[in-house]
């Protein structure tokens, strides 16, 4: 559980839901968003108290040179349990948490992350690397008892900006670096990374590479992969450190290796990264749709024409209803440009062009009320903590996401809605609100983001969204679209990450997992078996 000095107060992380303690829906609130979804509980789940957990007592104890950044407290061991996933939630609510951590490590430098992985294969310890905490797809909790005991290593204490190359501008950047804390280090440079995932404030530069996150922009440098130059990673073998370069045709990277490998090849511990100047010409825009099928075609018009917006996300009627977009059952498009070298007039004028020959109708934002791009972006940073407020109210209340290429979207989004949405009423016995919005847009396909919102039965939650989760990965692997974007593999992935993958790279990926971690200590269950 971290702690957080803004302004005049101190907010504390919460253990069981998403972000602050001090931002969670109330009771009341809580009450009103079970009212909009029919068959939910009259009265919210209680919040749990961490102090109400009681951890059995560790399987071991630390190696005296490492007590010092090794905790055994029961506070450590219960917040380093699971990740932030719907699923997550419930078993919190319901106490019903899964194995927890025998010890918590907090490494603060190179050297530590190298001695805990040496004492960890030795004696065979499930090692599972944290960042911040949010996953949602069970990346950072251990299942089974394969292994004697369990020590998660928080990377969040190695959080510093090391060096600044401001001619080649890049910086070296230790991975336990949060989003704001990363930032505000950057900010005193003139720089920043600008990379923005819904979970900024509670994700980590180390969790971001490991997972291959998608961030601010909706087009072009859509993903964490764009702004990496160079990573040193800690496996128990010895340390990879790939040479700083803008490019290279050196064989296959090292660096594609451990981008996106979860913890599972090693520990990521530094990275250099591609920063920008901060952005100082902006322009927004909203345009609303009557017909779907037509916005997802200015879409494409646009992802394909070269202009570039860095905000390109289509809403549909339900998902504008939703975020308070658009409550008259229109799809909306939120359009924003952005530079830090000159106005972006210009091109946000020839993205409605584009809009209005596609039938859309644009308003161009001012920031006040009514206006559709602020309405969005309130209701994008506020939608974890609703969730959290509807699983109170035994609401089933989760996301899932995905891309496909274009001459596949038409029909992958009419899948979700029939498909997912007759599973839905056969598991609840009730009608589903299932709504979408797509994320990232590139040139040759979207990245469709669903919400499932339906009434679950108390105690049934967990298994009720993962009989729905498995016809939602049905559907996707059937569509040829991928199982995650941007939300990665985790262990909740692993069916349709291994139909996903070629055959052959399976087998390349289960060398490299051996030859790295011979003990097979590094976050065992994910990616590989």
């Amino acid at each position: 559980m971290g702690k957080f000095l803004g302004g005049a107060s101190m907010k504390t992380r919460s253990w069981w839901g998403w972000g602050w303690e001090q931002d969670a829906l109330s009771d009341a609130e809580c009450v009103g968003l079970g009212a909009l979804v029919p068959g939910t509980s009259a009265a919210p789940l209680p919040v749990p108290a961490l102090t109400d957990v009681a951890p059995p007592a560790p399987r071991l104890t630390a190696p005296a040179s490492l007590a010092a950044v090794v905790s055994a407290e029961p506070a450590d061991r219960v917040a380093h349990t699971m990740g932030k996933a719907y699923r997550d939630v419930v078993r919190a609510l319901r106490g019903k948490l899964g194995r927890i951590p025998d010890l918590v490590a907090f490494p603060e430098s190179e050297q530590d992350v190298v001695d805990l992985l040496d004492w960890a294969s030795r004696e065979e310890i499930a090692v599972i690397p944290y960042g911040g905490g949010s996953s949602v797809v069970g990346g950072v909790e251990y299942r089974g008892d394969s292994h004697p005991a369990v020590l998660s290593v928080d990377l969040t204490r190695m959080n510093r900006v090391l060096e600044v190359d401001r001619v080649s501008r890049a910086a070296r950047i230790q991975a336990g670096a949060l989003g704001p804390v990363l930032e505000e280090q950057l900010r005193a440079y003139g720089l920043t990374l600008r990379h923005y995932p819904q979970s900024f404030e509670f994700s980590t530069l180390g969790g971001w590479l490991a997972t291959r996150a998608g961030g601010h922009y909706a087009t072009l440098h859509t993903r964490i992969d764009d702004f990496t130059e160079s990573l040193r990673v800690v496996t128990p073998v010895g340390i990879s450190a790939s040479r700083r370069l803008p490019g290279s045709g050196a064989g296959p990277s090292p660096d594609g290796l451990f981008l996106g490998s979860e913890g599972t090849l090693g520990v990521i511990t530094e990275a250099w990264m591609r920063l920008q100047d901060p952005p100082r010409h902006k322009a927004s825009a909203s345009v609303t749709f009557e017909d779907f099928t037509q916005a997802m075609e200015c879409v494409r018009q646009l992802a394909q024409s070269g202009l570039h917006p860095a905000n390109c996300r289509l809403l549909d009627p339900g998902e504008a209803e939703l975020s308070g977009a658009d409550p008259d059952g229109r799809s909306v498009l939120v359009l924003g440009f952005e530079s830090a070298h000159h106005p972006v007039d210009g091109p946000l004028t020839q993205a409605l062009e584009v809009a209005r020959a596609h039938g859309g109708t644009a308003r161009r934002s001012e920031g006040g009320t009514g206006d559709s791009v602020a309405a969005w972006r309130s209701a994008f940073l506020r939608m974890p903590y609703i969730r959290d407020g509807l699983a109170r109210m035994g609401a089933i209340a989760e996301t899932f996401e995905t891309a496909c290429t274009w001459d596949r979207a038409q029909d992958l989004y009419e899948a979700i809605h029939g498909e997912v949405g007759a599973a839905v009423a056969k598991v609840t016995g009730a009608p589903a609100r299932i709504t979408c919005r797509f994320t990232h847009v590139y040139p040759d396909g979207p990245a469709p983001y669903i919400t499932v919102i339906a009434a679950g039965r108390p105690g049934a939650e967990v298994a009720m969204w993962d009989e729905i989760k498995q016809v939602a990965c049905e559907v996707l692997d059937a569509h040829g679209a991928t199982i995650t974007h941007h939300h990665a593999v985790g262990r909740d992935h692993r069916p349709g990450y291994d139909r996903q993958r070629p055959g052959p790279f399976a087998l390349a990926l289960d060398a490299a997992k051996r030859a790295l971690d011979p003990g097979g200590v590094l976050n065992p269950g994910v990616l590989v078996r």
